[in-house]
């Protein structure tokens, strides 16, 4: 039988060996984590000492909250660039207008996190869990994202030129990529972003602008796409099964859509 096992009795070694270890399904990320337990939903820190950490950092020592307790705070507005937040939780924390840019989110746990309008450019989420989240508006260009955001809302939001996409170079972990399935990518800006082998599964992309994107071998079944903008967009192995593709704009010009999979069972009108 397996046992449950709580974050509050696991080191962030213990943790990140496991995170490690784990392939990209969120079953596997989850499967012997309370997330009712008091490490996953409390704050071991306070706004005001968050502020205080951020006061004493600097470019040589950017603010580390590695591993930190931090779910449920209001931490809107601060700015975090460069913050070091690996493995730390942020499940239900407030996080509207922060800025994170170039911070490192590794591993850690934003599941229900409200990130609308904050800025996270260059930022680094790699097996992070991000469930749920809200990050409308936000921006998230040139981030490297191999993170979960099963369900989680970017509406208006930029990934532009971010990395989405499988490192098929090391895989040693199993399929690292970001998962978007049935996220809400409405008006989405994707210009140029890697979404190679992405799970788009059911996720809402009408009116994205999808110029220059690689959908190589994405996951694309039951996806709206309506009104997109793809032109130049690679869609060589892309899964089309189910996904629709009305009034798309530059469909003519997009790249290798004749090398996508199940074109036949596209739902166009």
């Amino acid at each position: 039988m397996t046992r449950t096992v709580t974050l509050a009795t696991c080191g962030i070694a213990a943790l990140s060996l496991a995170l490690a270890t784990m392939t990209a399904s969120t079953q596997d990320m989850m499967r012997d984590v309370d997330l009712t337990s008091p490490a996953m939903v409390s704050a071991e820190m306070t706004r005001p000492e968050v502020e205080a950490v951020l006061a004493r950092a600097s470019a040589a020592q950017p603010a580390d909250f590695t591993g930190k307790r931090l779910s449920g705070l209001d931490l809107s507005g601060l700015d975090l660039s460069n913050a070091v937040l690996r493995a730390a939780r942020l499940n239900k924390t407030i996080l509207r207008d922060a800025r994170l840019d170039r911070a490192i989110l590794d591993q850690a746990w934003l599941l229900d996190a409200d990130l609308t309008g904050a800025s996270l450019k260059g930022a680094n989420l790699f097996a992070s869990q991000m469930a749920r989240a809200r990050l409308d508006g936000a921006n998230l260009s040139g981030a490297r994202i191999a993170a979960d955001l099963t369900g989680a809302s970017l509406v208006g939001a930029s990934i532009a030129d971010a990395h989405l996409g499988a490192d098929m170079r090391n895989q040693s972990m199993g399929l690292m990529r970001a998962v978007l399935r049935s996220a809400n990518l409405e008006r989405l800006n994707a210009r140029n972003a890697d979404l190679s082998r992405v799970d788009l599964e059911f996720a809402v992309l009408r009116g994205a602008d999808l110029s220059g994107a690689s959908l190589k071998n994405a996951q694309l079944g039951g996806a709206d796409l309506t009104d997109a903008i793809v032109t130049d967009a690679d869609f060589d192995g892309a899964d089309l099964v189910s996904a629709k593709l009305i009034a798309p704009n530059g469909l003519d010009r997009a790249k290798n859509f004749d090398k996508a999979k199940n074109r036949e069972r596209l739902i166009r009108e």
